[in-house]
């Protein structure tokens, strides 16, 4: 069997967090998880990471600003981790903000989690 993907969730609802990561791991994702953009930059530089749903509104760091800290990295493996950015305010962004920021995909909330499920499946190739 292949080896499972790791998803690196950054999230700061408990709900939300939890939601996600059970239908992740349901479709054999193994997850990570980083309730503050610090712990975002300190997850990446840890583990080997194929995926990350960034929350744009974290604390700490925000994740557009994670997402630019995560681009700009010297590691390319890291600096090309995909990034699908989750939010439920995406009105406040632009696709050319994200694109500016180096994010691959978003996910409006309220989560469709058969999206979910299909825009991971999309950029870990599973």
């Amino acid at each position: 069997m292949a080896e499972s993907k790791t998803i690196l969730i950054a999230e700061d609802s408990s709900v939300i967090l939890n939601l996600t990561k059970k239908i992740l791991e349901l479709q054999n994702y193994k997850i990570l998880v980083a309730k503050n953009g610090g712990e975002v930059i300190k997850q990446v530089e840890s583990n080997k990471i194929d995926a990350i749903l960034m929350d744009l509104n974290i604390p700490v760091k925000n994740g557009m600003d994670c997402t630019r800290e995560i681009r700009a990295h010297k590691d390319k493996d890291i600096a090309n981790i995909p990034i699908i950015a989750v939010t439920g305010n995406a009105n406040n962004y632009s696709m050319e903000d994200f694109k500016e920021a180096g994010v691959n995909d978003y996910l409006p909330k309220p989560l469709d989690f058969d999206l979910l499920v299909e825009t991971v499946k999309k950029y870990t190739g599973k």
